[in-house]
């Protein structure tokens, strides 16, 4: 007899999953599975429902037999120097990206290739900006600034404070009930952040490394946590660089939505609003109603040969 549960925790070939029941049980992958199209480090992900079959081996693991199909997912690209892929979560609601505009420096190209990316996946996605007791009036200003930038094109953003549990009453609420996911580097506050969500979790978290300026690990592997208030929120591991995978070039302009919602103004079908005449997204970045640096970081996707756009380090 099989068993439905979700999946809690991946690290590589064992799983925490989360029974029906609200048990959890430690399991394996039956087999060789994989998925039918995605070269995947990592078969099964948090956030999938997984089918158990009532086999015990011999170390008290559960065998996962298969799991339903996703509702969506998201990936990077793996850090070894395979063509596979890690997948990050599966059945996402909506991710959530931790910005901080310095320890560490969130780059704006960082934000826009996790928002293609989110945008390939159908998964909306709202941008939170952290830190903002640590910035002076300047950079409070240029914080608002960005926050515009992104609401304009349909991108939610907040400012908060994970440390003093600051304006994230908001946060709280939304999340009820939901499955959502929070990313970002290391160092912008994920764990503290998830850590004031819940009153019951007790994430590890670590400082700032001084001999870079850049976040220490702390989370190597995704983790799903259930929460009081119901739903579940997903901590992923602090990501430096985040490469675009599996995207047609021709197709790319359609996960800018300011592009998008342009593109049948453009003389040409077919066109890649790069040299192409009487372009109506080329005439928007002119008029400043498409942002030049959002047209620079699909610039630079265009230019980028695949394996580029797979390894593109973009942290700084």
């Amino acid at each position: 007899m099989q068993e439905k549960g979700v999946v809690l925790k991946s690290t590589g070939k064992w799983y925490h999953v989360e029974l029906e029941d609200g048990s959890i049980v430690n399991c394996r992958i039956r087999g060789k599975m994989r998925l039918d199209e995605l070269k995947s480090t990592n078969p099964v992900s948090v956030g999938d429902i997984v089918l158990l079959n009532d086999t015990i081996d011999e170390e008290g693991n559960r065998l996962i037999e298969s799991f339903e199909a996703r509702r969506n997912y998201i990936v990077r690209k793996s850090t070894n120097l395979s063509k596979q892929k890690q997948i990050l979560a599966a059945n996402i609601d909506r991710a959530y990206l931790l910005v901080t505009i310095h320890s560490p420096v969130t780059h704006i190209a960082f934000i826009d290739r996790f928002l293609v990316s989110a945008e390939s996946f159908r998964i909306p996605t709202t941008l939170l900006f952290n830190k903002i007791d640590a910035y002076s009036p300047e950079e409070l200003e240029y914080v608002d600034a960005l926050i515009d930038l992104y609401a304009r094109i349909g991108y939610p953003g907040h400012k908060i404070s994970a440390t003093n549990k600051e304006n994230i009453d908001f946060l709280k609420n939304e999340i009820k009930g939901k499955q959502v996911m929070i990313s970002g580097h290391s160092g912008v506050g994920k764990s503290t952040l998830v850590n004031a969500l819940d009153a019951n979790l007790d994430i590890k978290t670590n400082a700032i490394s001084d001999a870079h300026n850049q976040g220490k690990h702390t989370t190597t592997f995704a983790e799903m946590h259930k929460l009081q208030s119901g739903g579940y929120i997903i901590d992923t591991p602090g990501i430096r660089a985040f490469g675009i995978v599996d995207l047609d070039k021709a197709v790319i302009s359609h996960y800018f939505p300011e592009m998008r919602n342009l593109m049948g103004e453009c003389k040409f079908n077919n066109c890649q609003h790069i040299n192409e005449p009487k372009c109506a997204v080329k005439a928007a970045v002119e008029n400043f109603e498409i942002d030049e640096s959002r047209y620079q970081t699909y610039i630079q996707l265009m230019e980028e040969d695949e394996n580029e756009i797979h390894r593109k380090n973009i942290f700084g």
